[in-house]
């Protein structure tokens, strides 16, 4: 079945507290979706974000972003009034999240409610935590002990709890009970409050894509508490980190920082890590994206302290060997392969056996810097088995885009269309391009439905300080807007006639 969707990170909802999360703006989203004929919301990761806001650098890949919470529901429940919840209103910008004040003021309604409930009494609490006991533990106490160290990274913490020496530990978990029970606390309100949101979801006919990165952040609680996992040295630092080599788009490359996987040691334990994070990301989804599938086929690892990518080097990804382990284990689960950037014969390849959807966009059909791929990109070119965007939230805006590419690009972009027409008319032609390719899915970003410029832009990569802020405000997914986008989902064979 040919299905439509919409990319929408969580934060991006037009919740009433400065950042999106799971309340009414939530639900109601998901009905605007019914009503405009789509069966997917990609969301963005939805773990704990760190310096940086970037939900690709967590502080955890099993745990759930506190921020997330739904103030409403704590009101609800009498743990918070709605004037102590004021002070999460955004003080500036409602388009953008000021993570700045979240992170001031919503922790601390947070910790507010976790006073005034008497949820961790009961027996579905007390479950929850022996049930998740295998990465709730550390994540809490990691949490905890940040907390503690006025939020250095655990590679500043002294030796015996960067080591992770059991007295250590031990006295840890006795002195901040009370803050490793918060922690504990605050992802049972996420993972529930998810769920129930999914479940919503499922009664609506929507089912829902998450996302996660291939990579985890150093200053994270897997790093802590499973070194082992990955390429440091005896200090417990990285000896190589990830990134991606130099090309057409960034002459040094680019250097993420996230620790390399020890692929050996996961071959060895039959990838148990990789099948508990797998199988934790469809607690949350229905569908998974996987960022940089790449990186499994061969992955680039730069010598650490490199400020640049120059120096680094392609090395063996674990392969088919990987996915067969995770089918096994789990099944058949429906996974997107994120297969953009420099893509080889052998991922091709890789993405064929595994039988998962690759991504195209459509914007990256007309870069003359690329002449080489781009013509995979054109939507008639598009294969049955893959999903189709007009960009992602790497991407700029297509309105942003048109504005940026060369003359010459941008002819042709009206050529392919059919239309000789000024940038803010081309945006729906191409929408339009998109949907009635043959990919099994086709997933628009908000921003393109809006026909908004760079000032939405989600990411914009190598850069700091203004992305992951964007904010759709309450009213823009007007009933107009929802028809207009139900009657193409209609016309395209992606929704049936009503």
């Amino acid at each position: 079945m040919r299905e439509a969707g919409i990319l929408l990170p969580v934060s991006s909802l037009p919740s009433r507290y400065g950042i999106g999360c799971f309340d009414s703006a939530a639900y109601e989203f998901i009905d605007q979706l019914a009503a405009a004929g789509q069966s997917l919301w990609q969301m963005l990761p939805v773990g704990p974000t760190s310096y940086g806001d970037s939900p690709y650098q967590a502080f955890s890949t099993f745990a759930g972003n506190p921020y997330f919470i739904s103030l409403e529901n704590l009101i609800e429940r009498g743990w918070l009034t709605e004037e102590e919840c004021e002070t999460a209103l955004p003080e500036e910008d409602p388009r953008a999240v000021d993570y700045g004040l979240q992170y001031r003021n919503r922790l601390k309604l947070l910790r507010t409610a976790y006073r005034k409930s008497d949820i961790c009494e009961t027996r579905e609490f007390l479950d929850f935590v022996q049930e998740q006991a295998e990465w709730l533990a550390d994540y809490a106490l990691f949490m905890a002990l940040k907390d503690a160290h006025d939020g250095l990274a655990w590679t500043e913490w002294e030796p015996a709890l960067q080591f992770r020496k059991p007295e250590a530990l031990e006295k840890a978990r006795e002195e901040l009970a009370e803050q490793i029970r918060f922690y504990q606390f605050l992802q049972y309100l996420f993972y529930s409050q998810l769920e129930d949101l999914l479940g919503y979801a499922h009664e609506k006919g929507i089912r829902v894509i998450g996302d996660i990165p291939i990579y985890v952040a150093l200053d994270s609680a897997d790093t802590w508490a499973e070194p082992e996992l990955f390429q440091l040295d005896e200090t417990r630092r990285p000896t190589h980190v990830a990134g991606c080599p130099p090309d057409a788009f960034a002459a040094g490359g680019q250097v993420w920082g996230n620790p390399l996987y020890r692929w050996e040691y996961h071959k060895k334990t039959g990838y148990a890590w990789w099948i508990r994070r797998i199988r934790n990301c469809f607690r949350t989804c229905d569908v998974l994206r996987i960022d940089h599938f790449r990186g499994f086929d061969e992955y680039y690892a730069i010598p650490a302290g490199e400020e640049t990518a120059v120096n680094g080097g392609w090395r063996q990804g674990p392969g088919m060997e990987l996915f067969n382990a995770i089918r096994q284990a789990l099944g058949d689960r429906e996974i997107i392969a994120e297969d953009l950037g420099y893509v080889t014969d052998s991922v091709r390849e890789l993405v064929r056996e595994t039988g998962y959807a690759g991504i195209k966009v459509f914007e990256f059909a007309f870069d003359s810097r690329d002449t080489g791929s781009a013509r995979d990109y054109l939507p008639h070119n598009y294969p049955v088995n893959s999903v189709a965007y007009t960009g992602t939230h790497d991407n700029a805006t297509l309105l942003a885009w048109l504005s940026e590419i060369s003359e010459e690009e941008r002819a042709q972009v009206r050529r392919y269309v059919c239309q000789e027409a000024e940038d803010e008319k081309l945006i729906w032609p191409i929408v339009c391009c998109v949907l009635r390719s043959v990919a099994r899915q086709a997933v628009i970003p908000m921003q393109d439905y809006l026909g908004l410029g760079n000032e939405a832009r989600m990411n914009q990569p190598s850069t700091h300080g203004s992305n992951w802020k964007w904010r759709l405000l309450p009213g823009e997914f007007s009933p107009d807007l929802a028809e207009q986008i139900r009657l193409a989902a209609e016309s395209y064979g992606r929704k049936d006639k009503t």
